[in-house]
């Protein structure tokens, strides 16, 4: 009986020990910062990237120690997988405002971060997007919307002067995906070849839809090679560029192939295989450094071959560096609550990874730059950093 009293009391101190430790682990300070990409389906190759820039970020934060209003915090990362869908998208947005997020780092693509955030500004639950560039975004006005690239507004025109002057195009056939991103993008490209494009020499000569999920573009390329262009402008992913690239070569014609930053990723080569040609394709990354920013941009991506063992694929580092000027308004806030951090996040100068970010009115980047690149050796090559 005496065994078993001692037992019972020994028992119960531990108990007691477990739930004091419990309620300091509850305790801790904690800020919970939600991540959103498509890490499932036909571009989770892209969405896995700007996932691990966001954990880099957190990482990085914690190991040094987060000091926001004299406390210490530990950043918590809610990582979430909309597959690219905006149903989805909505359903996970839910989900992190249900949580309690002081902020969202995504979503990935336009067509997912959109409707989401209107979720996100009803919660007043600050969003910065390091990937979707459809000025929709930032044209519905919510003071939580923020983005850190250039948008299409930007990207669109930008490539078209590219096309007609530098690649001196004048047959251009235009496809997009009917994304809002693919169709954003092409929709920018085709009002400046029209606008501008008589002084060049350069036409529209075919415009042909497709979907961000197809695999065979037979029937729309036969009819673009009927027009005998001289280069393809494709709004959409990689996931269907490279067998779009496949398929023109098959069919003759491998011309010149430009599009925006989603089919502008290290994987390009290896989805199309001997489809497409050195020099062919002609991309553009929503973002760039100047030369005296490269080298911050060249350690990040050495950081995280070193970390994951792979290249970067786009916008590791745009979401490394969205993570850090949401915690970086936090922290000058003196409050990781999003009622008064929001304000100073819509004002901030930060220097990041990838150049200085500050916002305007929309909440679009100030001064946003654009990287244009081609592939050689199967490998991505810069060619020109341009506004």
């Amino acid at each position: 009986m005496q065994f078993a009293t001692k037992t019972v009391c020994r028992a119960l101190a531990l108990a007691f020990i477990g739930a004091a430790g419990a309620a300091t682990a509850q305790a801790e300070d904690i800020i919970k910062i939600g991540h959103v990409a498509a890490t499932s389906g036909p571009i989770a190759h892209l969405g896995k990237d700007n996932e691990n820039g966001a954990r880099m970020a957190v990482e990085e934060l914690n190991a040094k120690g987060v000091l926001i209003g004299g406390k210490k915090y530990k950043i918590v990362l809610l990582a979430e997988d909309d597959a690219g869908d905006p149903k989805q998208a909505t359903t996970v947005a839910q989900k992190l405002v249900d949580a309690k997020v002081q902020g969202v780092i995504g979503h990935e693509t336009s067509g997912t971060t959109i409707p989401a955030s209107r979720m996100y500004y009803d919660a007043g639950i600050p969003q910065i997007t390091p990937s979707a560039s459809s000025p929709q975004y930032t044209r519905q006005r919510y003071n939580t919307t923020f983005r850190n690239i250039a948008n299409d507004e930007q990207l669109g025109p930008a490539l078209a002067r590219y096309a007609m002057q530098n690649m001196q195009a004048k047959r251009i056939a235009v496809v997009d995906d009917r994304t809002a991103y693919g169709k954003g993008l092409a929709d920018e490209f085709s009002k400046t070849v029209k606008r501008s494009g008589a002084a060049a020499g350069a036409a529209i000569v075919s415009t042909q839809y497709t979907n961000d999920k197809a695999t065979d573009m037979t029937a729309i390329l036969t009819a673009i090679k009927a027009t005998r262009p001289d280069m393809v402008f494709f709004g959409g992913m990689d996931a269907v560029a490279a067998p779009m690239l496949r398929q023109m070569k098959q069919l003759g014609f491998p011309v010149k192939f430009m599009g925006g930053d989603g089919m502008c990723s290290d994987s390009v080569p290896r989805l199309a295989g001997d489809g497409m040609s050195d020099g062919q394709v002609i991309c553009a990354e929503a973002g760039g450094v100047e030369p005296s920013q490269e080298k911050g941009m060249a350690d990040f991506r050495a950081a995280y071959k070193k970390k994951y063992g792979i290249e970067v694929q786009t916008y590791a580092p745009y979401t490394y560096d969205a993570l850090m000027t949401m915690v970086a308004a936090m922290q000058r806030a003196g409050s990781p609550d999003p009622a008064k951090y929001l304000p100073v996040l819509a004002k901030i100068q930060y220097k990041g990874v990838t150049g200085n970010i500050a916002f305007d009115a929309r909440g679009d980047v100030k001064d946003g730059v654009l990287t244009i690149f081609t592939f050689k050796g199967g490998k991505r090559q810069k060619l020109t950093v341009m506004k």
